[in-house]
């Protein structure tokens, strides 16, 4: 057992690796009669003003940047609940899960769990579940948060599908999580042993989550059954869409 274990140490340490605005406004004169001679300058500058290039008619025309819907991310380790991490992750090593390292918590985080469950003859059983949150805002010279979000989103399922020593890869479509979703299955073999990994990738207005859960069997344990882990990946996804938009939610007055 002393060597098994030393093995797994070795074998787990290299399977986690994640796929991972214009108002113009005028004001008229309510005096009688034609108005002086100051008042006729005033009125042409004014229409001088408007009908020039970069006057305030033309400004007023240009159309507005659409705000990005959610301006904060909720804490990366709470976007999923304890409940779902316990079953995902059975025997997890740390249930606050391990925080990635960022310098800006409002736009980007993420976190991840692992867990080996053990069952002396029968084998044992990994898991490793992880989850990243990217929030885009607009701006003008880039476009809106919604637009930033969608092409980051099309980026990820395109790395996804492509990760290092796929095999057997699909992807399909994820009906009712966020905005858009796409789900994507592999295998992959760490040191002999097949790794059954699935990646979910959304977008939830301007933020994308990209959710990846894989397991694998060792000591003769039967294999994770790919179907299964795709469908608890997508529940965390709804999860997760769900959280994103409690957090941003406005206090009632």
């Amino acid at each position: 057992m002393h060597r098994s274990a030393s093995r797994l140490t070795r074998v787990l340490a290299c399977a986690a690796v994640p796929v991972i605005l214009t108002v113009a406004g005028c004001s008229s004169d309510s005096g009688k009669g034609s108005g002086s001679g100051d008042d006729k300058k005033k009125s042409g500058s004014s229409a001088s003003a408007s009908s020039a290039p970069g006057g305030g008619a033309k400004a007023s025309a240009e159309p507005k940047l659409e705000k990005a819907a959610f301006d904060k991310l909720p804490e990366p380790c709470k976007v999923v609940q304890a409940k779902t991490i316990e079953t995902l992750v059975p025997e997890v090593k740390d249930k606050n899960g391990t925080a990635t390292k960022s310098n800006d918590l409002a736009s980007r985080g993420g976190c991840s769990w692992n867990g080996l469950d053990e069952d002396g003859l029968q084998g044992s059983n990994y898991r490793w579940l992880a989850v990243s949150l990217v929030r885009y805002d607009s701006q003008a010279a880039l476009g809106s948060g919604n637009q930033r979000a969608g092409e980051q989103y099309t980026k990820q399922v395109e790395a996804a599908k492509a990760s290092q020593g796929a095999e057997n890869v699909k992807a399909e479509e994820a009906g009712g999580v966020g905005d858009q979703a796409t789900s994507i299955i592999y295998t992959t073999k760490k040191d002999g042993v097949d790794f059954f990994n699935t990646t979910v990738v959304a977008r939830t207005q301007n933020v994308v989550i990209a959710l990846d859960y894989n397991g694998a069997s060792y000591e003769g344990a039967k294999a994770p059954d790919h179907a299964k882990l795709l469908e608890s990946a997508i529940n965390a996804a709804k999860e997760a869409v769900g959280t994103i938009g409690s957090a941003n939610q406005q206090p009632q007055q």
